[in-house]
């Protein structure tokens, strides 16, 4: 009977302890106007103040929102695998839905690892240059540069783009590791493209120059 009676007060107890470390299964829900496939030239809020950005859909459902700054940097970043949910960078804190006040089709193309095989410089936000180069393979490769940049590049259903995952070693602020998108863009010239990735709610935008 003893056995029984602490065998039910364990029970009870995980239960009890259960209930009480039950993770808030509430999520934020970030909705995105939804353009069919292509790159469009995207803009939202109101005629007077418009943030600009650009906007890479896949057939299979994948989106890559970016919309930017007064200086053309990276100011949010809204992606979707497939049909997944979509997320955000920086994380809203609450729900969040972005109606877009105009978008317009521009070139679109698959991106080539290959075409990208050279060496390449980007400024770092401290001032600092950081050198890097990417093989055929799609390996990130560090330059001489004290700020030593690596990584891989994979292809992406995004047309205009690439899968990118980066590792960063004494570049000031960069994180150790981020993943994301290479985006190419003609708009971007002179820069060759643009990484843009994340690491948790930080938001990396990075143009990289031929050299």
């Amino acid at each position: 009977m003893k056995l029984l009676h602490l065998t039910l007060a364990t029970a009870s107890a995980l239960l009890l302890s259960a209930c009480g470390s039950q993770p808030d299964t509430a999520q934020v829900q970030i909705k995105v106007s939804d353009l069919s496939a292509g790159v469009y030239a995207v803009s939202s809020g109101d005629a007077a103040s418009p943030v600009e950005g650009k906007y890479y859909a896949a057939a299979d459902g994948s989106r890559l929102l970016v919309l930017n700054d007064g200086g053309q940097k990276a100011a949010s970043l809204y992606r979707r695998e497939g049909n997944g949910a979509w997320r955000m960078t920086p994380a809203p804190a609450s729900d969040t839905s972005l109606e877009l006040a105009s978008s317009n089709a521009i070139s679109a193309s698959v991106a080539s690892i290959s075409s990208l095989a050279r060496s390449y410089t980007l400024r770092l936000a401290n001032g600092e240059a950081a050198s890097f180069s990417i093989n055929s393979n799609g390996d990130i490769v560090a330059g001489s540069s004290s700020c030593k940049l690596t990584g891989k590049l994979s292809s992406s259903t995004l047309p205009n783009t690439l899968k990118a995952s980066l590792s960063s070693n004494a570049c000031g602020d960069l994180p150790a590791q981020s993943d994301g998108y290479l985006v190419l863009d003609g708009d971007y010239a002179p820069a060759s493209f643009r990484l843009l990735t994340s690491a948790g709610n930080s938001l990396l935008d990075l143009w990289a120059y031929a050299e």
